[in-house]
């Protein structure tokens, strides 16, 4: 077990700098071009993928923010509250409030619509009576 776990470590360290080499972008890169580092890291078994962590990943410069995040920022529904329940909140409660408006009078025009169409259902189902 123990002459397998070096041979494991180094191709994970190689699987993980490979892809993360290959989804940062090419601006982003220090020191060499994105293709050169992707070759180090096929070439130069351990040492590349180490050198690519060290001298060509981008550096985390600053705080996380939305600009500099990666992946789609959550909408603010779905944004933690720290500090105060959400049925302490006025924001969230007003929120629902305009929710179950629109909800109410969204069911009220289906309503109405239905109501219409099964008038005009019966309508054209009775018969007409037979005028002399």
């Amino acid at each position: 077990m123990l002459r397998v776990l070096p041979a494991f470590i180094a191709v994970a360290l190689l699987v993980a700098a490979l892809i993360d080499a290959a989804q940062t972008p090419e601006s982003q890169v220090r020191n060499l071009q994105k293709w050169v580092w992707i070759l180090i890291i096929l070439v130069v078994p351990f040492a590349g993928p180490v050198s690519w962590f060290i001298a060509g990943r981008p550096r985390n410069t600053g705080p996380v923010t939305a600009a500099n995040r990666r992946g789609p920022t959550r909408p603010r529904f779905e944004q933690p509250h720290f500090g105060r329940a959400p049925d302490d909140d006025p924001e969230f409660l007003a929120g629902l409030t305009s929710l179950d408006t629109e909800h109410e009078e969204l069911l009220k025009k289906w309503e109405a619509d239905l109501k219409r169409r099964e008038e005009e259902l019966r309508k054209n189902d009775d018969p007409e009576p037979d005028q002399p």
